[in-house]
């Protein structure tokens, strides 16, 4: 197997430093590069140990590296691909991804090939609500699937090296085709973000024209809703990279759409409850909380009083069984009931752990939705 002792992390974000905490507990020996070409990003991310060196000169750590991670936007990572593959590189340099399109980039590392060079597409499913390199976790990608996508089949033994390297990632590995993972993720993430932000767009207009209707905005709308809040521009970024297989989609939509705009306007029931009832059967079977293309959100839901203190004596309890929530929300619900709280948290053993700490520490009733 190839030794590794020095990687460049292109892009030390959420997911850049992420995989270079990762990397650095299961190889504490490897010397990790970093760049971005803001300095302080560098220089905070170096302060907090997450990389070990790194700069604003990209030539300098690609050329001295042996593994290379583009962990960049897609419309970023083809620019810097480019760049890159005119560096004076090690002959036996392996190069890697993070996007979350891949037969853009793909076929952008073709000019990888022509130099004898192994480019081994890749794509974490995992992410946060956080971003940057404060937010860097590296548990971030614990029991994800990380999508591998090799240009041929000649490049085992490199994907085989690329899985070392990430072990400490404690990720469940996939190979697939570049076409394969732009179908799958389409579907599976790419539309539910287009169809959310759709929702909320016509919600706002709902709102101006009846205000009130904001109070409503609640429940089972803001739990479909969620993703909307979205970076924009990585969103606008993976629209246009997988536009032929989204517009695909769209029309699909648009025909399914279409004959369930008739069955409601025939007041087709038998129809209509066929619709819900294969819908509910398909959710039903898709195993809960299982890290995906859409990050799993683990909520806990607490009843609690209208008194002063009583989201103090909430958080308290959590505290002090050192259980890290990652964001609280009081649900808008009536005057003259408890209110609840909406706690998220990182996985689902802190999200059974703090609901148990909670209904023998306190009086109120909390329950998992």
């Amino acid at each position: 197997m190839k030794k590794i002792e020095n990687i460049l992390i292109i892009g030390v974000g959420l997911i850049g430093a992420s995989l270079a905490r990762s990397i650095k507990a299961a190889h504490p020996d490897i010397f990790i590069n970093g760049y971005s070409h803001d300095e302080k990003e560098i220089v905070g991310a170096k302060d907090l140990g997450i990389i070990d060196d790194g700069g604003t000169c990209l030539k300098q750590g690609a050329e001295v590296a042996d593994v290379i991670f583009f962990c960049t936007p897609v419309k970023v990572t083809l620019a810097l691909m480019e760049e890159v593959n005119s560096f004076n590189l090690k002959s036996d340099v392996l190069l890697t991804d993070v996007g979350s399109t891949k037969q853009e980039i793909l076929e952008q590392a073709q000019i990888f090939e022509k130099n004898n060079r192994v480019f081994i597409g890749g794509h974490p499913m995992a992410g946060s609500h956080k971003s940057g390199f404060l937010a860097a976790d590296k548990d971030l990608f614990e029991n994800a699937y990380y999508i591998l996508v090799p240009i041929n089949q000649k490049q085992q033994k490199e994907v085989v090296t690329l899985q070392f390297l990430l072990k400490g990632t404690h990720a469940k590995f996939i190979e697939l085709t570049a076409k394969e993972h732009d179908e799958m993720t389409a579907v599976l993430s790419h539309m539910p973000h287009l169809l959310a932000s759709q929702l909320v767009e016509r919600a706002e207009e709902l709102m101006i024209l009846f205000p009130e209707s904001r109070k409503l905005a609640a429940g089972g709308f803001r739990d479909i809703t969620r993703i909307a809040s979205s970076d924009p521009k990585m969103w606008t970024d993976i629209s246009v990279s997988n536009s032929n297989i989204l517009a695909s989609e769209i029309d699909r939509w648009l025909v399914n759409l279409t004959e369930l705009k008739k069955r409601i306007i025939d007041k087709n029931e038998q129809a209509l409850f066929a619709f819900f009832k294969e819908a509910k059967d398909a959710r039903d079977s898709i195993p809960v909380h299982k890290e995906g293309s859409i990050p799993g959100f683990h909520d806990i839901y607490v009843n609690v009083p209208d008194y002063p203190g009583a989201i103090a004596e909430v958080t308290a309890v959590l505290a002090e069984a050192k259980i890290s929530l990652i964001n609280i929300k009081i649900m808008e619900t009536r005057d003259d009931i408890f209110g609840i709280l909406r706690i998220s948290f990182k996985n689902e053993r802190d999200a059974t752990i703090a609901m148990d700490c909670l209904n023998k520490k306190t009086t109120y009733t909390s329950f998992i939705s």
